[in-house]
């Protein structure tokens, strides 16, 4: 019994040639994997600190296949798990990283950086007046005409009409509630936060390695 490989536009196929004809191995359900025709820069790699958790829940902590390779070849990281895609060289192949672990372990840093987005995801992308979630903005709670400054505990996320309606003024003189007291967020408290906003895909491989904020099902 002999194999040999034909190459088609997209993926290999592989017959096996046994006695009077050649028929498909048993790698034939392999061959329509949806892996296979995934474009490589489609095949991120999911990355986990070296306690094998996510470095990071939202945004979610991907590398580009090339980055992921890179770091394979430069023994930086381990591999857990893989796609069914692979990459070719002239002289030969690797199946794409889907799920890599870093060797060295990266302490996060205690408190992130104060931005417009950590700042919307502390307060899970909410007006913190009226509870909406579209057209979003950030209010200075004391205004900075009456001294107030530009930090964690004197921003919130407001959406614009909101922010509109309380102009220069603070909650109490607007008449309005703030429904949290913003705080200065650590790095976890905002990992906790992002497991609320799962992406809308998820490798099959990385649901292991994840653990979402919702409903499980029965």
């Amino acid at each position: 019994m002999t194999a040999s490989r034909l190459k088609c536009c997209h993926t290999p196929v592989i017959f096996i040639r046994d006695g009077g004809g050649d028929r498909r191995g048993s790698e034939r359900d392999a061959m329509y994997h949806p892996d296979l025709i995934r474009h490589p820069d489609s095949c991120p790699a999911l990355v986990l600190n070296a306690d094998y958790k996510p470095l990071s829940y939202y945004p979610l902590s991907l590398w580009p296949w090339q980055t992921a390779v890179k770091a394979v070849f430069l023994d930086r990281v381990t591999i857990v798990d893989e796609y069914q895609r692979e990459v070719r060289s002239p002289t030969s192949a690797i199946k794409l990283p889907s799920v890599i672990a870093l060797k060295q372990y990266v302490k996060p840093s205690e408190h992130p950086a104060f931005t417009r987005f950590n700042l919307f995801l502390r307060d899970r992308f909410c007006c913190q007046y009226c509870g909406i979630s579209s057209d979003l903005t950030f209010d200075h709670v004391i205004p900075r005409a009456q001294g107030g400054r530009t930090t964690w505990e004197n921003v919130a996320t407001a959406c614009a009409p909101c922010n509109l309606k309380k102009g220069g003024r603070t909650p109490r003189q607007a008449g309005m509630q703030l429904h949290i007291t913003p705080i200065r967020p650590t790095s976890w408290h905002l990992q906790e936060h992002g497991r609320a906003f799962p992406p809308n895909y998820l490798h099959d491989t990385w649901r292991d390695w994840l653990y979402w904020d919702i409903e499980l099902l029965a």
